[in-house]
């Protein structure tokens, strides 16, 4: 579909004469060039023209929004005031609660479509402008960068508003009695089932995102007091491989044991507590769970701790003289340092990619059963050799200023979409909430099964060095945008939409694995994604034009990628069952629904796609069960073939003593190769076809033939 036809049918028509009239500038382009050429005069013409739609947009938004600041403001001295009047002679009825949720509604809806007004503005821009540069002598882009600047309505910060809206809306659904607890805690209900699900979310659909499940789960906010920053929201951290890169192999294949050590701080480059992590990943044949565990460290002694110098002892010295922790609590960190330290040195482990992202968590305080996490503005850096870092644990040019436009092309992928992760605890036999399936069944998201900052950081940073690549890696060329087949966009009344379930019986802890220190992550508040600082930058993310998009990925700037990116013929959505499967929106004219297709996919000379394939335990013991039947088979033939050598004299007991003894010798040559094939596939965890579909026919076949060879040739004798 055209820019122009998806401009208005996707306009809000309450807005509708506010936007740039997209179809005037792109007719007066087309005019002015077949009137004779574009002089001096029609360029002036033109960035006037130009000028006076920037005006009227920024105009707009900048009304809009003071008028919706105004709205919350009211709404939130009506609920003070609703809330102090409960235990008071007149205390309010729950209409009044009822009228309070629904002007809430509204203003959501006013977000919502105020944040859809500006992309949809700032992608117009860009077009016509790009439109202008293409078929013009004149170059308008940079000129009209410094224009665009001087009037950002796409620079709003609309996160700010949802973080206020959301502990307004809490306050009104819980009539004045808010869940309190701690917001890093979660259930200590026991037998539980967690289940975590990664998805991207694409930049058009961030607002709508965080809106829908503000209505279900408030913001999470460590610290409600304090009045909120972007730095709250910023995460870093700093992946630790090998020159082999032998952490990224082992986390893309789930080897058994395979681990991943990082680096982690919050907020800016000035916060001097910094934790250093161990993932683990566990088979789940082990009958153990994959633990992440972590423990504190000051930056001043973080070189010195990598290098060895800085021992375990000296970094739990002061913990001890404290006495907060309780002993064991700290042993147990201790020998986790130890294990840390010894992997880094012995391994000749390095720091190697930086990932950075602003991070919004949905959370009842207290309560981790529902747990969903929206990674926005993810950055991956390069931070491997002396010319980034020199002896420094971490390069110091970079620090919360994303889009980090001062790093070359070669050291930096930004990363086209927001990660929304969903944790669910749900008791043995209860279903997630219906507002969580309704949410990763939607046009919002796009399922991508055990995503990975790191192993995407480094496939794509050091594509010349690595030769198997993650399974989503050819899906960074496809545009995730569905039609809303039915949109959850929040129209209707907050009091008519069910709360979670986890919204009752709160509990105040989270079990905690032995050795294990709390994730900070799940205190962290955050924003969602910003418009870049730059006009002009190559992050841009707003194109309908899937060739365009796709060459403005962080992925596709250097060579190596960029050839990776035109073998791309065929597309891949999601994984089932080792088949690609992909179900593509067809936004054409005749607004046909989409298609669901197969499709095989080449990966590019010396590459190949890593196909996370599950092993259950059981699968070893079926590959020993078949091999145990194939020669059993083998032994019945075998002793047949042998008795009618033994006590047959004839020409035609040797010529059947012959057909039964070749086919237990090829069933057992046969049985013996497969095994091994299967063997060392399901211990890599290729993505192969197990069946035998061949074997069992040409055994039946085979036993037939033996069976009937013998009745003829002693017939004939």
């Amino acid at each position: 579909m055209k820019f122009g036809q998806l401009l208005k049918e996707t306009l809000v028509r309450e807005y509708q004469y506010s936007y740039v009239n997209y179809d005037k500038l792109k007719k007066e382009i087309k005019k002015r060039n077949e009137d004779g050429g574009w002089s001096e005069e029609d360029e002036s013409d033109f960035v006037e023209l130009l000028e006076k739609e920037l005006d009227k947009v920024y105009s707009f938004q900048k009304a809009k929004s003071a008028e919706t600041l105004e709205r919350i403001r009211l709404c939130e001295e009506q609920a003070s005031d609703a809330i102090s009047r409960l235990n008071s002679d007149s205390p309010p009825n729950d209409t009044d609660f009822v009228t309070l949720e629904t002007e809430l509604t509204d203003i959501m809806e006013t977000v919502h479509d105020l944040a859809k007004f500006c992309e949809l503005n700032y992608t117009a821009f860009y077009k016509i402008i790009k439109k202008h540069d293409k078929h013009t002598s004149w170059s308008l882009k940079p000129v009209f960068a410094v224009r665009m600047n001087a009037r950002p309505f796409y620079k709003e910060q609309y996160d700010l508003l949802i973080v206020k809206l959301s502990r307004l809306y809490d306050l009104i659904r819980t009539r004045g009695s808010p869940i309190r607890g701690d917001n890093a805690a979660g259930g200590t209900q026991q037998n539980f089932v967690r289940q975590t699900t990664k998805y991207w979310v694409h930049p058009s659909n961030v607002t709508e995102l965080k809106l829908y499940i503000l209505k279900h789960l408030p913001v999470l906010v460590f610290n409600p007091n304090k009045e909120f920053t972007r730095e709250d929201s910023a995460i870093s951290s700093i992946y630790f491989d090998n020159d082999d890169l032998e952490f990224y192999l082992g986390r893309l294949e789930k080897h058994e044991g395979a681990e991943a050590i990082r680096l982690r701080w919050y907020g800016s480059m000035e916060n001097n507590n910094i934790f250093v992590e161990r993932k683990t990943h566990r088979e789940d044949w082990t009958g153990e769970k994959s633990v992440k565990a972590r423990f504190p460290l000051k930056e001043k002694h973080v070189n010195a701790f990598l290098r060895g110098d800085y021992t375990v002892e000296e970094a739990f010295l002061k913990m001890r003289k404290e006495g907060k922790k309780p002993i064991s609590e700290i042993e147990n960190l201790e020998r986790l340092a130890r294990e840390v330290q010894y992997t880094v040195l012995s391994k000749g482990m390095k720091p190697y990619v930086r990932s950075f992202y602003e991070r919004t968590a949905f959370q009842l305080p207290g309560d981790a059963r529902v747990r969903i996490s929206l990674d926005s503005n993810l950055a991956l850096v390069r931070e491997d050799g002396t010319n980034r870092a020199g002896n420094n644990w971490r390069r110091m040019d970079i620090g919360i200023d994303y889009p980090f436009n001062q790093l070359p092309d070669e050291d930096i992928v930004r990363f086209p979409y927001a990660i929304l992760e969903v944790k669910l605890q749900t008791q043995f036999g209860q279903d997630p909430p219906e507002w969580v399936n309704n949410l990763v069944n939607s046009h919002l998201v796009e399922a991508v099964p055990k995503f990975s900052k790191f192993i995407h950081g480094v496939s794509s940073l050091f594509y010349d060095r690595v030769d198997m690549l993650p399974f989503w890696f050819p899906q960074m060329s496809i545009d995730i945008r569905k039609p809303p087949a039915d949109a959850i966009r929040p129209v209707k009344s907050l009091s008519d939409v069910p709360s979670s379930s986890a919204s009752q019986n709160v509990s105040d802890s989270e079990n905690i694995q032995s050795g294990n220190v709390l994730d900070e992550e799940a205190r962290i508040p955050s924003t969602g994604i910003r418009r870049n600082e730059d006009f002009q930058s190559a992050h841009d993310r707003h194109f309908d034009d899937l060739d365009e998009r796709s060459t403005l990925l962080g992925a596709g700037k250097r060579k190596g990628r960029d050839s990776f990116a035109a073998a791309l013929t065929t597309k891949l959505r999601d994984i089932k069952e080792n088949l690609f499967l992909e179900t593509v929106p067809k936004f054409e004219e005749s607004n046909e629904p989409s298609i669901l297709y197969e499709q095989k996919f080449t990966a590019p000379p010396g590459k190949r796609i890593y196909v996370p394939v599950r092993v259950e335990p059981k699968t070893y013991f079926a590959l020993e069960r078949t091999y145990l039947d194939y020669l059993r088979y083998s032994i019945l033939m075998g002793s047949i073939g042998i008795t009618l050598f033994n006590f047959s004299h004839t020409r035609a007991g040797i010529l059947a003593a012959s057909c039964f003894t070749l086919a237990a010798l090829s069933a057992i040559i046969y049985t013996t190769l497969l095994y091994l094939w299967r063997a060392v596939n399901i211990a890599k965890h290729n993505a192969v076809r197990y069946d035998d579909r061949l074997g069992p026919t040409v055994v039946c076949a085979v036993t037939i033939f033996t069976i009937i060879a013998n009745i003829v040739f002693n017939l004939k004798a």
